[in-house]
């Protein structure tokens, strides 16, 4: 039997077999209750150890070590299941994924000083990626305009009713009102609905993951004082690092004081960034948009967003950065700089402001304000959806500063397409196709005050015979022409 040192527990000194058939939760379980006594680090040695859910506590570090894979257990298969999903503020205002945090692979709810560590490999093979949508309905702003041609039974398969969800586990890492939080240098392969949620938590550090994931990837819902750097995130399904500010904890609460560095994000399909092959069979995904793959601020958006910086990241096979607010809440100064986006697969920007309003009695429309964007590098951009900025006559956009930014589309634009005028959709779920084909090619803005271009080129790789900028009830600032 291994030795133990004061502050180092090995599972396996727990009864843990790590041979990949006999379930380890309870020794993996044990040993955290052991290391929470006193403060330390519980060791997951080389192997393949077989868990449902497993609770951090605080003063811990869980260390995967080299060789090391939790794997996600199969209640259809194993003799177990998941916690079941707590009682919670309820799924009116956010889906069943964002409302629970026990039905997970790993999770931890009030802790504090807490690490999950590499090098090993949380493998999710026994999550399931699914589970109900938000309460609210309306007939439009719950879902994606590319998903109206569903049928019913479509929609179920990708939303089951609350109660099927029931010993299920649907995120690999679950983390709620947790504070001093690190989360460094392993990998996840398929995560579930989440690889990663974070709701309510502070001081928060994500640094060097690998995720590659069926949904979405780095979710951080109303955190405060959150870093994610050096992370390579791949989801052709969903987005990849993405800041909410949902009513998860019952209130509004702002998504505040995050950065995120060094980041690749992509839409290769699903297994591919692994093993280094980089496949690109999936032309969809499940909205019926392209594949997605992105960093995105929003859909979710009851709190708002303030002081985010998002720097040096690439986008490869990806939608392009989203900044959204349709519920309620304001954006304000955001700074986004060195982006590289390679095979963009909608808009390579997008700043909406919209009036869905899924939230309580008396939530209004929200605000964006003092958003700067330089630095950027597209290339082959999906010529149908210009960048966009686009807000409501009685709500626009304000104060947005683009500086030297590159965009290269495919062109291909007709007459048809440049005498469009699409509607405002206000309460429309926000994504760069619920306008359809966009009325200019480079770059299209709607209800704006404020915006100021400076350095800012696109080009086509044919001819499109839409005009290159259309501002539609704003003024644009733009550099005067070069001499000569």
């Amino acid at each position: 039997m291994p030795r133990e040192t004061p502050s180092l527990f090995d599972i396996r000194s727990f009864g843990a077999r790590g041979d990949g058939r006999t379930l380890d939760t309870d020794a993996v379980n044990a040993a955290i209750d052991q290391a929470a006594r006193v403060g330390g680090t519980v060791l997951i040695p080389a192997g393949r150890f077989l868990c449902f859910s497993i609770r951090l506590a605080s003063g811990v570090t869980l260390l995967l070590a080299e060789g090391a894979v939790i794997e996600a257990a199969d209640p259809a298969r194993h003799a177990g299941a998941y916690d079941l999903p707590e009682e919670s503020h309820g799924e009116l205002f956010q889906d069943f994924g964002h409302s629970h945090w026990r039905n997970s692979l790993i999770w931890g709810i009030g802790l504090h000083d807490i690490a999950i560590i590499g090098p090993g490999r949380i493998e999710g093979t026994g999550l399931t990626r699914d589970g109900p949508g938000a309460r609210w309905r309306r007939d439009t702003g719950e879902r994606p305009l590319s998903m109206a041609g569903m049928s019913e039974a479509e929609i179920r398969a990708l939303e089951p009713d609350a109660a099927a969800m029931n010993g299920l586990g649907n995120k690999a890492i679950a983390l709620k009102q947790c504070s001093r939080v690190a989360l460094s240098g392993f990998t996840v392969a398929k995560g579930g609905h989440f690889a990663v949620l974070a709701t309510g938590v502070e001081d928060l550090l994500i640094d060097g993951l690998t995720i590659d994931t069926d949904r979405d990837g780095i979710d951080l819902d109303c955190v405060r004082r959150a870093r994610v750097r050096d992370c390579r995130v791949n989801t052709p399904n969903d987005d990849a690092i993405v800041l909410k500010s949902s009513h998860a904890l019952g209130k509004a609460v702002a998504c505040e004081d995050v950065t995120i560095e060094d980041c690749t994000v992509s839409g290769y399909d699903l297994g591919t960034l692994l093993d280094g092959t980089r496949g690109r069979t999936q032309q969809l995904a499940p909205d019926r948009d392209r594949v997605t793959g992105r960093i995105k601020l929003g859909t979710e958006s009851n709190g708002g967003f303030r002081n985010i910086v998002i720097r040096d990241c690439r986008f490869e096979r990806s939608r392009g950065l989203a900044i959204e607010t349709v519920d309620g809440g304001v954006i304000e100064n955001v700074r986004v700089s060195g982006l590289v986006m390679r095979e963009v697969t909608t808009a390579p920007l997008f700043l909406r402001l919209g009036d869905r309003r899924r939230g309580p009695a008396g939530t209004g429309i929200g605000a964006i304000r003092g958003i700067v964007i330089e630095g950027v590098d597209a290339k082959g951009i999906d010529h149908r959806f210009a960048a966009t900025i686009a807000g409501l006559p009685r709500a626009p956009i304000e104060d947005v500063t683009l500086r030297d930014v590159q965009l290269g589309y495919h062109g291909g634009g007709t007459l048809a397409d440049a005498a469009r005028r699409p509607p405002m959709l206000a309460d429309a779920y926000p994504e760069p196709s619920m306008f359809g084909i966009t009325p200019a090619w480079g770059l299209w803005v709607r209800c704006t005050t404020g915006v100021r271009l400076h350095q800012v080129s696109h080009k086509t790789d044919k001819p499109d015979a839409r005009p290159e900028i259309l501002a539609e009830n704003a003024v644009i600032e733009r550099d005067p022409p070069p001499e000569g």
